[in-house]
């Protein structure tokens, strides 16, 4: 069963009515918002909406346009930048995404390509800003490399999937805390949760497989029933063992 996007808001600076109309219907269905700017503007005035990315047609920031591309949303951390224009050269291109900018598309163009390309690009910046906000984790024989995209077990690596690695790394960002499986989803896929979706199950179901036999004498990742899932490096029960209470007297 297909999934619902999260939201998206788009900043755009560009005159061409036909094509914004178009592109906010392509939004509608996500649930998306268009915010749109006739031309070049200051920084707080361009992340007053909270874009999550910003769609410029250079075209309608004057001979200046690459001054302002640095000054203001390259500035921005974690902000989308895609140019979508008319007329361009090789040279602008690469130069620009030199730059920093994410993507360069030309008019005429696919209104549901542009939407999807930003989606990407969202994507991107989401998964950097975890990276970077997390280091090195480890927890039992585990250790996680999100610079890798890579996780050891013993020294060893475990043989990840990016998305079972994915999963595995937000749950490891709330060590000890039950996280809900809607939120993993929104997290790691970028969607909310559709109903009778199975995803996340077989995900986890795989990455326990993989680090049972990387880890055998631990366990990483418990289910709270109901709700969802929680990383927590416990050692495996021997066999034969048992645990008994002891009541004071």
């Amino acid at each position: 069963m297909a999934l619902s996007p999260l939201p998206l808001r788009i900043a755009t600076v560009d005159r061409d009515t036909r094509f914004l109309k178009a592109l906010a219907r392509c939004l509608e269905p996500l649930d998306g918002t268009l915010l749109v700017h006739s031309g070049p503007v200051i920084g707080e005035k361009l992340i007053a909406g909270r874009p999550h990315a910003v769609l410029v047609d250079i075209l309608h920031l004057g001979p200046r346009w690459e001054d302002w591309l640095v000054r203001h949303p390259l500035r921005v951390p974690h902000l989308g930048v895609m140019v979508c224009t008319e007329r361009s050269t090789v040279e602008q291109r690469v130069r620009t995404l030199h730059m920093g900018v994410d993507d360069w598309i030309a008019k005429p163009c696919d209104p549901q390509e542009v939407v999807a390309r930003l989606q990407a690009i969202v994507r991107g910046y989401r998964l950097r800003t975890i990276v970077e906000d997390f280091d090195i984790r480890s927890g039992g024989e585990l250790e996680l490399r999100p610079d890798l995209f890579a996780a050891f077990a013993a020294g060893r690596p475990v043989g990840l999937t990016r998305r079972e690695f994915e999963v595995l790394l937000c749950l490891a960002r709330y060590k000890g805390r039950a996280i809900e499986r809607e939120r993993l989803y929104r997290e790691v896929w970028g969607y909310e949760m559709a109903m009778g979706s199975r995803s996340l199950d077989t995900i986890v179901r795989k990455l326990r497989g993989k680090l049972k036999v990387a880890s055998p004498g631990w366990l990483y990742v418990h289910t709270h029933r109901g709700v969802g899932y929680r990383f927590e490096a416990r050692r495996t029960p021997r066999a034969g063992s048992r645990i008994v209470q002891v009541r004071r007297s």
